[in-house]
């Protein structure tokens, strides 16, 4: 691994201590309790999922630009999603907007199989070798498809967990349709500028439905998100 970063950065970064500090001041100080979710984060390479230009803001308390003009969220965002979403070993996933593959590298070293859809089809290959440099580190896996998600999948529903990394104007009913009794979806919810973090719940017929505060997304782009 130090050789995947000494070639991606050209130089010799220590993000051992940039990961431990990013636990315990962006997450664990801000009100992330999990410690399944803080060891994830501990654990997963940040550095290894941004570009070699922004290598060196790997763990800055910020989102970062990558490519297909995509970003890799802010550490703490993806520290609250995955606390949400509460997923198990064995848990089925299925995550709309691969980007980078750092959600989805974190929710597999949980255990979960990670389905992950992705429209942009430059971020797929690159998103599959970084997931793969982590092997034999993951418990769980990751299958990553070009695929317009803004509906899901329902050929694989029912799913444990949803969760969806970029923004929808409204919960779209298909992704709550597809929800496993007891599962979960996470969602950024609103307009264009601003959402809120949704957590939906399914229990039978009913799904409960709460916020966490406000984020900020791109845009899901497709029938269940924003037509353009």
């Amino acid at each position: 691994m130090r050789r995947i970063l000494a070639a991606m950065s050209g130089s010799s970064p220590d993000p051992e201590r940039a990961r431990a500090s990013m636990v315990a001041d962006q997450l664990r100080a801000r009100g992330v309790t999990d410690q399944r979710v803080l060891d994830a984060m501990g654990a997963i390479p940040r550095e290894v999922f941004v570009p070699a230009s922004h290598q060196r803001e790997a763990y800055r308390d910020e989102a970062l630009p990558i490519d297909a003009g995509q970003t890799i969220s802010q550490p703490l965002m993806v520290a609250k999603m995955t606390e949400h979403l509460d997923v198990q070993p064995g848990d089925r996933v299925l995550e709309i907007g691969t980007g980078s593959g750092y959600q989805a590298a974190v929710l597999a070293w949980l255990g979960a199989n990670v389905t992950s859809l992705e429209r942009q089809e430059a971020l797929i290959e690159p998103a599959r070798e970084r997931i793969a440099s982590l092997a034999p580190g993951l418990e769980g896996t990751v299958e990553i498809r070009q695929a317009d998600g803004s509906l899901g999948d329902p050929s694989g529903a029912p799913w444990d967990g949803i969760i969806v990394t970029a923004a929808a104007p409204t919960v779209p009913n298909e992704l709550r349709d597809q929800l496993a009794e007891g599962g979960r979806l996470v969602i950024p919810v609103g307009p264009r500028e601003r959402q809120l973090l949704t957590i939906v719940e399914r229990h039978g017929n009913d799904w409960l439905e709460r916020t966490d505060g406000y984020c900020v997304f791109v845009p899901l782009i497709g029938p269940g998100g924003f037509e353009s």
